[in-house]
């Protein structure tokens, strides 16, 4: 399918452009670029299907991560669950080291923010590179260039719908890529700019969710699988002219993390269809709890207000997020993504939940609470 022609150079705010320049990316044929998208679905299917082996750079992290916070001016957590900022960094000239401790960090804490950050898209792409095979969107808009490295930008919608009452859709909460074989550990966002107001990104901890179910729930969930679909939809070879058709993938609705070896929650509302094995009904009603639980458990959230040339790196294993879309495109926000691909996703019946394994639970944590009386 030929790519879209799409030229927004014009279009591209001051310090998005300043960035792109000096980094030496080529504007001159338009921007961004758009890869040769797959003709149907079974070609979409066919990309990243065959198992890549993997070796997440945070198990050979020194748990104190003296490296890392050693050379930081200052560490400051952003809540008790999940949402660490690191103060006096740049991620560019992060040694070995520091980078295995920052991907442990990530795997302990989900998301980590670093602010002031001089850092190209080549750079981004690198760092990307050492935490796993970068993830290159068959339909996504790149930078000229730098295939893996996405653009996050509203103008790109291609729609000028979006607004108070339709918001754009990276409002709704989800986890990325979900349908990939090997979803995305680490994702790195980059924003070169933001608007002076609005435009927050929201994280929830995927292991604090699992954290607040009851022992006798957890038994329910522990082992099913779910089906999960991408976010863009193909051609059926089998019937060109019909409707358009999501890729699907099977994973485990719990899942382990490689690296805390905690379970967790790997659910989104946008992109898991349904619970294998149960009735349509028996696995809405249970999904749905899952996502209200997910999505309006405030203690196990953070958010976050950006300021221009902040990263945040995220572990998509562990989390869902959803982007604040109050701005309703009046202002500019642009941003460049890397994400790293990790492990098949795997449940393991003998893993330990995050608050077991560090000791947090109390037995009267697990007494069936009495309905309230109003």
């Amino acid at each position: 399918m030929p790519a879209p022609v799409l030229d927004l150079v014009p279009q591209l705010p001051p310090a998005t452009r300043e960035r792109l320049e000096s980094a030496g990316i080529d504007l001159s044929n338009g921007y961004p670029s758009w890869p040769e998208r797959p003709t149907d679905l079974k070609l979409a299917a066919s990309v990243r299907a065959g198992a890549r082996e993997h070796k997440d750079p945070g198990l050979r992290a020194d748990p104190s991560k003296k490296n890392l916070f050693g050379a930081a001016k200052q560490v400051i957590n952003l809540s008790q669950h999940l949402g660490t900022e690191i103060v006096g960094l740049q991620l560019s000239q992060l040694n070995d080291a520091q980078k295995d401790e920052l991907a442990l960090l990530i795997a302990e804490r989900t998301v980590v923010f670093f602010r002031d950050q001089d850092l190209t898209p080549q750079a981004q792409r690198d760092l990307g590179a050492y935490f796993g095979e970068v993830e290159v969107h068959p339909s996504a808009p790149q930078v000229p260039g730098l295939p893996g490295v996405s653009i996050i930008w509203d103008r790109l919608t291609g729609t000028n719908d979006n607004g108070f009452r339709n918001p754009f859709g990276t409002q709704d909460w989800h986890t990325d890529l979900t349908h990939e074989k090997q979803p995305p550990g680490i994702t790195h966002l980059h924003n070169d700019t933001i608007p002076e107001v609005g435009g927050d990104t929201y994280w929830a901890s995927g292991y604090s969710a699992y954290d607040k179910l009851s022992p006798a729930f957890r038994n329910i969930i522990d082992g099913l699988s779910a089906v999960y679909r991408s976010a863009h939809s193909y051609p059926n070879p089998d019937d060109p002219n019909g409707e358009r058709i999501p890729i699907e993938r099977t994973h485990p609705l719990v899942r382990i993390h490689p690296v805390t070896g905690w379970k967790s929650l790997f659910a989104n509302r946008k992109y898991t269809l349904r619970i294998v094995g149960l009735e349509p009904a028996e696995s809405k009603a249970i999904l749905d709890y899952l996502f209200d639980l997910y999505e309006r458990t405030l203690d196990i959230q953070v958010r976050f207000k950006w300021s221009p040339r902040t990263s945040a790196l995220w572990d998509n294993r562990v989390s869902i997020h959803a982007a604040v879309y109050d701005y309703e495109g009046k202002a500019p926000r642009h941003g460049t993504r890397v994400s790293s691909l990790a492990e098949i996703p795997y449940f393991d019946a003998k893993a330990p939940s995050r608050r077991t394994a560090l000791g947090l639970d109390k037995p009267e944590d697990f007494e069936p609470k009495k309905p309230r009386v109003y």
